[in-house]
């Protein structure tokens, strides 16, 4: 290889780091030397569809240099360390890498609890690093479009949002089990809320923090997991002085799937589906006055997205469009969202930290 290689050292090769393998392979092809420390040690090859690939050798394919030991793996002194083991390892392993003063990709959730954040966040401030939390929603096609048309105040002065996630969790990997997976057990970040953190952190990404935080749910489902399968999460924001609820609903259930966002304004209103990939615009007298459609997009192109933006971040030395400090900001309003959870009471959140 040569000198301009790029060094990556993944840790975790479950689903979502085999995803960014084969798209470090698309995007830099031997131009890249992908090394990995993994504690499960599972050989098999994971497809496109999250199906098993048939005598596939996973090392052999992507030409992956093991380490037994992270110590040993972080020494190699990679230009980025890509943070794909379950999220209550999540900040522990960072904050390894980053006293190392390695670069960082952090899978979404930042972490299940927020114990040791703000150190990790100093931490990467004072090494000067590069260090993104894996969002990829932020660079779904639609909600680009959504947070153009709010920019553009299409609809005039937001009155409400409704965001919308369901998904039936044994279908989310067919390789495995799903009461093996990390989503079904609280203590490893897992249930609904924290793991499916992509809504959270679009309606920080769009609105901000809210200012109050009351959700109702729980294990509602005959699912075997330990954790809640099912939230609706109300929150009170301040847009333009006008105090506005932001409704999200989550749940592991639903079948078929839905991913949708409303937005209602005093001059209209917004429908994203995520999953049709539409965004529809209506006008104040209820008439569809523009409809965005982008069919044929894939979702892998959400990866190779924001993998193209790490990169591109890393060779500029600049912050990315999701930093640490983001998303911290959504796994507390999470946070607050699973205590007002247990609690039954409204959680107050505190201003942006």
């Amino acid at each position: 290889m040569g000198k301009n290689t790029l060094k990556i050292l993944m840790i975790g090769l479950g689903s979502i780091g085999q995803r960014h393998v084969r798209n470090l392979r698309q995007l830099l092809g031997e131009n890249v030397e992908i090394a990995a420390y993994r504690s499960r040690k599972r050989p098999y090859v994971l497809t496109e569809q999250a199906g098993i690939e048939q005598g596939g050798n996973l090392e052999e394919k992507y030409n992956i240099q093991l380490y037994e030991n992270i110590d040993e793996a972080l020494g190699q002194k990679p230009d980025a360390v890509f943070i794909c083991n379950p999220p209550n390892l999540h900040v522990s392993t960072a904050l390894k890498a980053a006293q190392n003063g390695l670069n960082l990709f952090i899978e979404k959730p930042l972490s299940h609890t927020y114990e040791h954040v703000d150190e990790l966040i100093k931490l990467i401030e004072r090494k000067n690093l590069v260090a993104f939390v894996g969002c990829q929603m932020r660079f779904h096609p639609c909600l680009r479009k959504l947070e153009s048309l709010i920019k553009a105040k299409s609809i005039g002065t937001i009155l409400s949002v409704r965001s919308e996630l369901g998904e039936y969790l044994p279908g989310f990997h067919p390789y495995e089990d799903y009461r093996h997976m990390h989503e079904s057990h609280q203590a490893r970040g897992g249930g609904v809320i924290i793991s499916q953190i992509h809504e959270l952190d679009y309606l920080y990404w769009l609105f901000g923090l809210p200012k109050r935080v009351f959700a109702v749910g729980g294990h509602l489902s005959n699912l075997e997991i330990d954790s809640e399968d099912t939230a609706s999460i109300l929150m009170e924001y301040r847009i333009e002085g006008k105090t506005v609820p932001v409704h999200l609903q989550q749940d592991f259930t639903q079948r078929p799937a839905s991913r949708t966002c409303q937005v209602i304004g005093n001059e209209g209103k917004i429908l994203v589906d995520l999953r049709a990939l539409s965004v529809h615009v209506f006008n104040s007298q209820g008439e569809l006055s523009e409809n965005n459609c982008f069919e044929g997009f894939q979702r892998n192109q959400l990866f190779l997205d924001e993998l193209n933006h790490f990169l591109e971040c890393l060779q500029r030395k600049q912050p990315p469009h999701v930093t640490v400090h983001d998303g911290a900001q959504s796994l507390r309003m999470a946070l607050a969202a699973r205590e007002s959870l247990a609690s039954g009471q409204v959680v107050e959140m505190e201003h942006e930290l």
